[in-house]
């Protein structure tokens, strides 16, 4: 292609609407915005990008079957939806989630094999009908163009780091040891039940007694009980908590770039990776449930010193950052290279990457 007017390959970033699943996808598009990484693939003359995460929502028989069995994957979208898939082809398709694997066969199909087709996690069909499949190792799926990480592709993006510093500086005047409490909640596998609630919070009160400075957050699956629950016990102890934009900006992310250590329930990948990006010591807290693929996930965190269970004590510890996103980001950059080489005399400036939507 030639560079006239080029602002990099066209890319569209699609979920099935469940936030992880979205955050995963937006992730590795964001991180491919990188200059690092923009100057080598910004020649590229992309058509048709799309700004905004695609999220898609089919109906009817078809997603209550496997993936491979869908026979008309645009027939069960809306149709403001099933509009999206007409030509021009993106450079790059990102999706995530059982539910978009057989858009992702589409595109590839529709766009000839011209698009790069870059699935997250197990699409439940065959794994030729992807250019790149990414999944979590305790997936425990192998294949020529798989991919495997350790937990999820986290990545906040350099002016989302920024924005947040200046948000909540205030945090980083607060003296003592720093503690931020990632709560998730009921899921499939896992239950936050008024028992497990009860223990971790005879846990949290030791530890805020012991001078520890408590920061509680709450996830979207977070049950109501254990909400009720963890805003009295911080009005109690003077920890900082927060649920909902009610309660202000969303200090997530502040909290895992100031805090010392992070106390997380065990249902999330992306949670437990999110703290592991920032080399945080993990301790993971036990809900009531169990799932064997979490169970590798959580052997795969302790096996390499990124966390250990909790047992009512927080302590320190160093080890270096869990960052798969670039291993990801990075092949998907080979890749494209491979497709569309770039001039030696070219150095693109501009990156349409960044504009994704921030987690």
């Amino acid at each position: 292609m030639s560079k006239s007017g080029a602002l990099g390959p066209s890319v569209w970033v699609a979920s099935d609407g469940r936030a992880g699943h979205a955050a995963q996808a937006t992730a590795i598009a964001r991180a491919l915005g990188e200059m690092n990484r923009w100057v080598q693939i910004g020649h590229i003359n992309g058509e048709a990008h799309k700004a905004k995460p695609i999220e898609l929502t089919p109906k009817g028989l078809q997603p209550l079957l496997p993936s491979r069995m869908w026979w008309s994957p645009l027939s069960c979208l809306p149709k403001d939806q099933k509009e999206i898939f007409q030509p021009p082809w993106p450079t790059l398709w990102l999706a995530a989630g059982r539910k978009t694997a057989p858009y992702s066969r589409y595109i590839k199909s529709a766009s000839g094999g011209d698009t790069l087709t870059v699935h997250i996690m197990n699409p439940q069909m065959p794994l030729d009908d992807f250019d790149l499949v990414v999944i979590p190792e305790h997936d425990g799926i192998e294949g020529d163009n798989v991919m495997q990480l350790v937990g999820s592709p986290t990545y906040f993006a350099p002016d989302t780091i920024e924005d947040a510093e200046l948000a909540f500086g205030d945090l980083m005047d607060e003296r003592g040891f720093k503690v931020v409490v990632i709560l998730g909640g009921d899921s499939k596998t896992h239950k936050m039940t008024e028992a497990v609630c009860k223990d971790l919070e005879a846990q949290l009160t030791q530890i805020s007694a012991d001078g520890a400075k408590l920061r509680i957050v709450c996830s979207r699956r977070t049950p109501t009980h254990a909400r009720v629950r963890f805003r009295a016990f911080s009005e109690r102890v003077g920890a900082r908590f927060w649920e909902s934009t009610a309660d202000g900006a969303n200090p997530y992310l502040a909290y895992l770039m100031m805090s010392d250590a992070a106390i997380v329930t065990e249902d999330s990948s992306n949670m437990l990776s999110d703290a592991a990006y920032f080399g945080l010591p993990i301790h993971i807290a036990k809900l009531e449930g169990h799932s064997g693929k979490f169970t590798k996930l959580h052997n795969a965190l302790v096996e390499r010193g990124m966390a250990k269970w909790f047992d009512g004590e927080v302590s320190r510890w160093k080890y270096t950052p869990l960052r798969e996103i670039d291993r990801v980001a990075d092949e998907i950059v080979r890749r494209l290279k491979e497709r569309y080489p770039p001039p030696a005399y070219e150095r693109p400036t501009g990156s349409r990457l960044g504009d994704f939507d921030r987690r």
